[in-house]
């Protein structure tokens, strides 16, 4: 099951050659991850990725639960945050996204979680992590290929909130470089690349209540006989630029210096592939499970007019669980 990026990549072409279904998974660092050939037959990992997948249906009423967190200090967050304002301000980078690491306790186990999360795409690999992204990465299907990036997010119970998040010069830049760095990715594996949608707007529901999520839709022409490399051309796309930032290898170094530990899958990809189209996430909203401990893995995008105050809030914002208690 785990296995070498190296191996990934091949085992995803030759199942694209012959229309076998997987589901696979990649780390952030692209060195690892793992692959299952013909996933809705076993039931150890589970998965719901765009309505497809081994998960059992919603249960109607969720129950009560404890949910805590202890988030890093805003001091030290505001060490990692000046360690890339300098990179930033070096010219290294101009977006770079910056994450934390938050301890949880609460009285749901992992499988629970998985069970009641009201999510586009929800995955659980047992002993190591849950996620529960509302962000899509890319869809392959009938020689296109799409890519969703996320950037921006707001309370959407605060007044105009909606007007508040498209306005803000800040949250504009940064989802113009991503839509950018994004477009530009694409073109390096096809053609015709074009922005279908341009920041539009989803309500995520959280145990926290509502928030607002900007996207934008990139489109090109895949060439013939894509099938026979989806891992090729995935691999190609790592890291996702929506949870790097630009231009990418230094950009990644800066995160390194930043963060001072690799992230594992936390911003990885993962996906399933049902023998025509393949459908791709990006593995955030993510709590990873190490011997006995929980941790709650969020951030977002840093440019050179980014608030510290601001950024630290927002990735606190985002520690949260996909559904309330009835």
């Amino acid at each position: 099951m785990f296995y070498k990026s190296e191996v990934i990549r091949q085992k995803m072409n030759e199942a694209g050659c012959v229309g076998m279904p997987f589901l696979f998974g990649v780390t952030f660092e692209g060195e690892e991850g793992f692959f299952l050939p013909h996933p809705l037959s076993q039931q150890e990992v589970m998965f719901d990725i765009g309505g497809k997948g081994n998960a059992p249906h919603l249960p109607d009423h969720t129950p009560s639960f404890r949910f805590e967190s202890e988030p890093e200090s805003f001091a030290t967050y505001q060490r990692r945050f000046e360690t890339v304002m300098q990179g930033l301000h070096r010219g290294d980078s101009y977006l770079t996204n910056l994450t934390i690491r938050t301890p949880l306790r609460t009285s749901l186990t992992l499988d629970e979680v998985f069970l009641h999360s009201k999510a586009r795409y929800r995955l659980l690999v047992p002993g190591k992590f849950i996620c529960f992204s509302p962000e899509r990465f890319v869809t392959m299907y009938e020689g296109r290929i799409a890519t969703f990036p996320m950037k921006g997010t707001i309370d959407a119970s605060l007044p105009g909130a909606r007007e508040i998040i498209l306005s803000d010069p800040k949250e504009t830049a940064e989802h113009n470089t991503t839509v950018d760095l994004l477009r530009n990715d694409l073109s390096r594996v096809a053609t015709q690349v074009n922005v279908k949608r341009f920041r539009y707007l989803d309500n995520v529901c959280t145990s926290k209540g509502e928030i607002l999520q900007v996207s934008s839709e990139i489109e090109g022409i895949l060439p013939d006989h894509y099938r026979e490399q989806l891992g090729t051309i995935l691999f190609k796309l790592l890291p996702a630029g929506s949870v790097s930032g630009a231009p990418k290898e230094a950009t990644l170094r800066l995160i390194g210096a930043a963060e001072g530990e690799p992230r594992g899958y936390y911003c990885g990809v993962a996906g399933y592939y049902d023998g025509e189209s393949l459908d791709t996430f990006v593995i955030i909203r993510y709590i990873e499970q190490r011997g006995e401990h929980l941790f709650f893995r969020s951030g977002g995008g840093i440019t050179a007019q980014s608030d510290c105050r601001r950024e630290y809030d927002e990735a606190i914002q985002k520690v949260y669980l996909p559904f309330q208690s009835s």
